[in-house]
């Protein structure tokens, strides 16, 4: 480490120079705190992110308020941020209800949650993969008529807590159908942590095969085996230039009680600035405000760059 606190700059042949990170704190972090957290400190914690150089701010879901309680202020947050580009706020939907009520503030950016699993399909959605895709056509269809990009976010593309492995072709199967619907991007979800880098190396090859271009995929690794910087930089030789991190290393998943916490943004961003790969983050603006979150909610972060970063002061 170099007096200032950043890493030493030691490139790698064959990353990319550049890599826009998908910050998902304030969304997938939040949503599994047992407390709910105020909607003025959710909007002071997403403009924090955003000041902190964080291209894309995940900021809410407009699923409905029973099942999650704890985003249950979507309507009150999103025009708290209506200072910062809508384009940089992607927002999670879950049907055509959550559409129009994300349409409806402005919103530029969404995505829709589907499962490579039939076991995950129906603990989260209540439905087949297949039923789920269904539901997800109007949604993508309607959305690129509005000229909103969309997302896809795939859940268990690696590993399900009840059906074990995951076999490549079928989440290569479902990534296609969820392009085929007219999807932008995909996010590979690694929902227990279970991915190692060899197997993300194999599923990035077999979706190229299958046609789908490095340029559109995205990874969101969970840490539950200490694998996620292992599989994220497996991904950045495979040509990936946008990966999913949770501020602070906040959220797990609430269907899958096996998952911890999402990769950590500084333990990424560390890692990253020491490849020389471009982010455009500052990495002390976004510990300074992970360590605030961490405050708020009353416990210590699990990133091990904010707590390296915080002893040294």
């Amino acid at each position: 480490m170099t007096a200032t606190g950043l890493p030493m700059e030691v490139p790698a042949e064959g990353l990319p120079t550049r890599v826009r990170i998908h910050e998902v704190g304030a969304r997938d972090g939040l949503q599994n705190e047992q407390t709910v957290v105020a909607t003025e400190i959710k909007a002071e914690f997403i403009h924090r992110l955003a000041a902190a150089g964080l291209p894309l701010v995940e900021a809410t879901s407009f699923v409905h308020p029973k099942w999650v309680p704890q985003l249950a202020d979507a309507e009150q947050l999103f025009p708290q941020l209506g200072d910062l580009d809508p384009h940089r706020l992607p927002v999670l939907v879950p049907n055509e209800r959550g559409l129009d009520r994300a349409l409806a503030l402005g919103a530029r950016r969404i995505a829709v949650f589907a499962s490579a699993t039939e076991s995950f399909a129906q603990a989260n959605l209540n439905r087949t993969v297949d039923a789920a895709l269904a539901m997800f056509a109007p949604v993508v269809a309607r959305a690129k008529d509005a000229k909103v990009h969309v997302r896809g976010y795939l859940s268990m593309c690696f590993g399900d807590p009840w059906e074990g492995p995951v076999p490549v072709a079928q989440t290569v199967r479902v990534c296609r159908e969820l392009l085929d619907l007219g999807c932008d991007e995909l996010s590979l979800g690694d929902t227990i942590g279970v991915a190692t880098p060899g197997h993300v190396q194999h599923l990035l090859a077999a979706l190229n095969e299958a046609g789908v271009p490095t340029s559109r995929l995205g990874v969101h690794f969970h840490d539950t085996y200490g694998q996620a910087l292992a599989n994220t930089f497996a991904a950045l030789q495979h040509g990936v230039t946008t990966i999913d991190a949770s501020a602070g290393g906040l959220g797990g998943c609430p269907y899958a009680k096996s998952a911890t916490g999402n990769l950590a943004t500084e333990d990424l961003v560390w890692m990253l600035h020491g490849l020389g790969i471009e982010t455009g983050v500052d990495l002390g603006r976004l510990t300074a405000t992970s360590a605030w979150m961490a405050e708020v909610l009353g416990r210590p972060s699990p990133s091990r760059t904010l707590r390296a970063l915080s002893h040294k002061e």
